[in-house]
């Protein structure tokens, strides 16, 4: 019995082939803390997050956020901090159902600068909280969402 192959077939089967034995398969994946984005309060949130951990304010985190978002649905956020070696760094929106909004984890080689599009609710607190090897660090800035783009 002779198989009956075209070229097209043959090649599209080769290629298949090669792709599964010499394509690299990811070891890795995105670890996803669940607990830490569940739904509540900010200050369970921050107890979930930090325990009973002292949180100070800082001068030297830099949130740069549109004051009044037209739509809640995407606001641009930078985070710029300068303090020294940031381990991590978290995004949290007061007012929404689930208030944390991002978790970076940094190398100390790199500049503390993250930036990221978040969801916001309602008009709220931007919490930014930055931990390096001294503490907990935050800045917050308030954030006006607009209905529509509409100013009320």
């Amino acid at each position: 019995m002779a198989l009956s192959f075209s070229r097209r077939q043959f090649f599209k089967q080769l290629t298949g082939l090669l792709a599964a034995v010499c394509l690299p398969v990811p070891s890795a994946y995105a670890l996803w803390p669940e607990r830490h984005y569940a739904a509540g309060p900010l200050d369970a949130t921050l107890k979930q997050l930090f325990k009973d951990k002292a949180i100070f304010p800082s001068d030297q985190i830099d949130i740069n956020i549109p004051l009044i978002a037209e739509n809640g649905a995407v606001v641009p956020v930078t985070v710029n901090a300068a303090l020294p070696a940031v381990q991590k760094i978290y995004l949290l929106v007061e007012k929404n159902p689930v208030p944390l909004v991002a978790e970076f984890t940094l190398s100390e080689k790199m500049q503390p600068v993250v930036s990221a599009r978040v969801k916001m609710a309602q008009t709220s607190d931007v919490w930014v909280i930055a931990e390096t090897a001294a503490g907990l660090y935050r800045a917050s800035i308030n954030v006006k969402v607009t209905i529509g783009g509409c100013g009320g």
